[in-house]
């Protein structure tokens, strides 16, 4: 749980000066892949909004169940509410920052970045097809590069994820035998490997065990220091995981679609890197304390002005202006308590 200090009073017209004085908290659960910007975000809100954040990183599967549940303020997840979902459960769904997930390997003498990699071959891999690092597959991409005859150790999420969810939507689009036997989800049987909990236990596995592989979200890449890998995309080319290869991507999202699930996975362009993805908060529509949810939207709104620096910072992808004007109105048209709009 992320538990971040006292809130410091400030004026606003929206706010009482006794619920100033006392400050405001906010709880939320779900979503590992953006715990590391919520987190930057949560610290550097405190004093401007006088709200503290409580959020804890479990999964989004967890943050799935919480929030309908009603036991936190806000839910946060990876992998989309579809639109029959959100309204049973009268949720709002909003994206906050976009993310890339990347392949991590612990493989002796091999350097960050220096593996290049496929989507099928990945697929492969995971299915338990290939399972030696110097299998013919690997080293026709890899001329020059001395990989050992040592067993491929897949390392996968054992929990409800959304990271889950966006990784085998990608091994799904570039591997039909992926599709077909093992499907698209936030838990899925994998064929092969070790299940973690969480990007960090996805993380600590590929660190501590030799052969490994494993997907994480790039920040826990960075602050793990773990070696990536090259990824073949859609145009055919081989990119590294680099803040622009993560814009190229983010660049060709659609987001006038549904709960603003907007599909950023294998996108075109030879810059692009292949597995970027939104996230996303659930914040109920008929919330029981209207305060609390305003807090929540007031929060987000701090970190859509003045949190894109701390987002990049970490490598995640900020949203687009207009994006982040469109959730706003979504809050001002669909948060309702008394039959009056909470955010204003």
């Amino acid at each position: 749980m992320l538990l971040l200090g006292s809130a410091v009073a400030i004026a606003t017209p929206m706010f009482s000066r006794s619920v100033l004085a006392q400050g405001a908290s906010i709880n939320g659960a779900g979503a590992t892949f953006p715990n590391p910007v919520y987190q930057k975000w949560a610290e550097a809100a405190k004093a401007p909004t006088s709200i503290v954040v409580n959020y804890q990183s479990l999964g989004s599967g967890a943050g799935i169940n919480q929030i309908r549940n009603r036991t936190v303020d806000f839910g946060a997840t990876d992998a989309p509410l579809t639109e029959q979902q959100l309204t049973e459960a009268q949720l709002l769904q909003f994206p906050t920052v976009m993310g890339s997930l990347v392949a991590i390997v612990n493989i002796p003498g091999i350097e960050n970045d220096q593996l290049k990699l496929t989507g099928p071959l990945l697929a492969d891999i995971f299915l338990g097809k290939i399972t030696k690092w110097d299998d013919p597959q690997i080293t026709a991409l890899n001329p020059g590069l001395k990989l050992p005859n040592l067993a491929i150790a897949p390392a996968y999420r054992a929990d409800g994820s959304g990271t889950t969810f966006v990784w085998v939507s990608y091994l799904a689009a570039v591997s039909p035998e992926w599709k077909d036997k093992v499907g698209v989800g936030t838990s899925v049987k994998f064929p092969a490997g070790t299940g973690a909990r969480g990007n960090e236990g996805v993380a600590g596995t590929v660190r501590n065990i030799r052969g490994a592989i494993g997907y994480v979200e790039n920040a826990y890449a960075l602050a793990n220091k773990l070696v990536t890998t090259q990824l073949r995309n859609k145009a055919g080319q081989f990119v590294k995981a680099t803040p622009g290869a993560f814009m190229a991507a983010a660049g060709n999202a659609d987001w006038n679609v549904p709960g603003f699930a907007a599909n950023i996975i294998d996108q075109d362009g030879a810059e692009s890197w292949p597995i970027v993805s939104p996230t996303f908060i659930l914040l109920p529509k008929n919330p029981t304390d209207p305060e609390r949810s305003r807090n929540v939207m007031r929060f987000f709104d701090w970190a859509f002005t003045n949190g894109s620096k701390l987002a990049e910072e970490l490598e995640y992808i900020p949203l687009p202006a207009t994006v982040q004007a469109a959730v706003r109105t979504a809050w001002g048209r669909d948060v309702v308590a008394g039959g009056q709009p909470i955010w204003r």
